[in-house]
C-alpha cells in the first residue's frame, strides 16, 4: 500500500527570491513533498491584507530540491489562497510561513505579513507555523535553525496542534539558539514611528522607522526576554480576536 508524503505548503512576506524561504523550503523537503508560493516582491508589514480590486497573476519558477515554485503579484494571504484555489490538488497537511527576515515577537505579529501568511492557514484548519530570524539581512546565516525548524517540523507533523492556533517562532540572531522556550508576546508599544522629510519643491513626506519599547523587558514570561538570553521562543496564537472574557462586561455596559 503506497504511503502518502506529507504535502507541505510555504509561503513568507519577503518575496519568492529571499534567502529565508529557500532555507526552509531545503528543510521541509526532505519532510515531505513541498509546494512553495510566495509574493513576487517583499510584502512586510501587510498582515492579513488581501488584494480586492486587481488581478493576481500565478508565475512559476525553478524547483529547490524539488519543491515546486510560484509566486504571485499579491500579499502574502493572496498566496495562501491562490495556492490553495490554483495549485495544489488536495488541502496541505502543514503550511509554514518563513523564515523571515526580521523580528515577528511581542506585537510584531499582527503586522507581520509572515504571521499572516500561517493565521490564514490556522483560519482554514490546516496546521500552520510563521518562522522569524532577528535578522534583516538578506545574507543572515539560517543554518544554525536547521536542528530546531526540523525537529519543530517533525513533531507537527506527527501530532498535529490545537484547533484554531498556529505557532509563532521566532529565533535569536548570530547565535545558535540555547534552546526552546513556550511563552507568550512581550507587552510593548513603537515610537518615533515616522521621520518627517521635505521634497526639493517643498513638499512634506514620511519614512517609517521606530523603536520598540518594550513594557516589560525583566519577565520571564515573554518572548522579547528569551530572545535577548538567545534561545528561541514560541508564542500560540489564535486569529479568532474575540475577547470572549469581557462579553459579559461588555454586555453590561450596553444591555
Amino acid at each position: 500500500m503506497e504511503i502518502k508524503r506529507p504535502l507541505i505548503m510555504i509561503c513568507n512576506d519577503d518575496g519568492v527570491n529571499a534567502r529565508g524561504i529557500a532555507h526552509l523550503t531545503r528543510i521541509a523537503a526532505s519532510l515531505g513533498d513541498v509546494v512553495v508560493v510566495a509574493p513576487d516582491s517583499p510584502q512586510s508589514g501587510k498582515s492579513s491584507a488581501l488584494t480586492v480590486n486587481a488581478p493576481l497573476m500565478l508565475n512559476t519558477h525553478p524547483d529547490i530540491d524539488g519543491a515546486r515554485v510560484y509566486s504571485v503579484n499579491g500579499t502574502p494571504v493572496d498566496c495562501v489562497k491562490i495556492g490553495l484555489h490554483a495549485v495544489l490538488d488536495r488541502k496541505p497537511d502543514l503550511l509554514l510561513s518563513g523564515v523571515n527576515h526580521g523580528s515577528n515577537a511581542a506585537i510584531n505579529n499582527i503586522y507581520s505579513g509572515t504571521m499572516g501568511a500561517a493565521m490564514e492557514g490556522c483560519v482554514l484548519g490546516i496546521p500552520s507555523i510563521g518562522f522569524s530570524l532577528l535578522s534583516h539581512s538578506p545574507e543572515a546565516d539560517f543554518n544554525p535553525l536547521t536542528p530546531f525548524i526540523t525537529d519543530i517540523i517533525k513533531k507537527v507533523l506527527a501530532n498535529g496542534l490545537p484547533e484554531g492556533v498556529c505557532l509563532n517562532i521566532n529565533f535569536p540572531k548570530q547565535c545558535t539558539p540555547k534552546g526552546l522556550k513556550v511563552v507568550r508576546g512581550a507587552k510593548g508599544h513603537w515610537t518615533e514611528e515616522y521621520r518627517d522629510y521635505t521634497t526639493p519643491h517643498g513638499t512634506p513626506f514620511y519614512w517609517l522607522t521606530g523603536k520598540f519599547h518594550n513594557e516589560e523587558p525583566d519577565n520571564p514570561e515573554t518572548d522579547e526576554y528569551w530572545l535577548r538570553q538567545q534561545y528561541a521562543t514560541i508564542v500560540p496564537i489564535r486569529p479568532d480576536q474575540t475577547a470572549t472574557d469581557m462579553i459579559t462586561e461588555i454586555n453590561n455596559l450596553f444591555l
